[in-house]
């Protein structure tokens, strides 16, 4: 469990197949004491096991690996060495909730359409698959590449969010273009809500 709220950003250093999973070396800020083998780790997210870590050269890293349904269903089957990713650490007890319950089950990829940039914020207008259209509302919650996010705009088409200074500065937002993918993970409440809905 998570909240969208990102710790760190990482960098992709080695990505490759092994056998039917692909396995991605993942460098990061993160004190390598707080890492551990069978930990949950939001990568722009997607919630991934840590499958080996330390550090090295003054560096953290840690292993993931990727298996078919995530790279069917998430950005990741871009994901190439130097690729940058928003980081999060599972969510524990006595943590501060600054965002919203973030599973890093992805739904599906979404794809900016524009971005607006004013003030030192960015506004980015985001088209989502149809099937996942319903369970974005105006003022609701959102997760795109981990980052927990509130809806400002719905539209036929797409959805906007604004993004401050501080989002942009401590996470990969401020590198996206228009036409990149996104991974989408959509509000869990609205998901179970609209599910009791569908069995009245």
């Amino acid at each position: 469990m998570f909240t969208g709220v990102i710790t760190t950003v990482g960098s992709i250093e080695t990505i490759a197949p092994r056998g039917e999973r692909t396995r991605a070396r993942i460098v990061c800020s993160m004190p390598a004491d707080t890492i551990a083998v069978g930990a949950s780790l939001a990568c722009s997210g997607p919630c991934l096991t840590v499958a080996e870590c330390g550090a090295a050269a003054g560096k953290t890293w840690f292993e993931v690996d990727l298996g078919a349904e995530t790279l069917a269903r998430t950005t990741a089957r871009h994901w190439r060495a130097g690729t940058r990713l928003n980081l999060e650490r599972s969510l524990r007890i006595g943590d501060e909730f600054g965002g919203h319950i973030v599973t890093g089950h992805i739904d599906g990829v979404a794809k900016i359409l524009g971005i607006d940039a004013f003030d030192d914020m960015k506004r980015f207008a985001i088209e989502a698959p149809p099937h996942l259209c319903r369970f974005v509302a105006v003022k609701g919650s959102v997760s795109l590449d981990g980052t927990s996010l509130t809806v400002n705009e719905v539209k036929a088409d797409y959805f906007s969010i604004l993004l401050i200074p501080h989002t942009l500065a401590v996470t990969t937002w401020d590198e996206r273009q228009v036409g990149d993918e996104v991974n989408l993970e959509v509000d869990l409440m609205a998901r179970y809500a609209a599910r009791l809905l569908e069995l009245d």
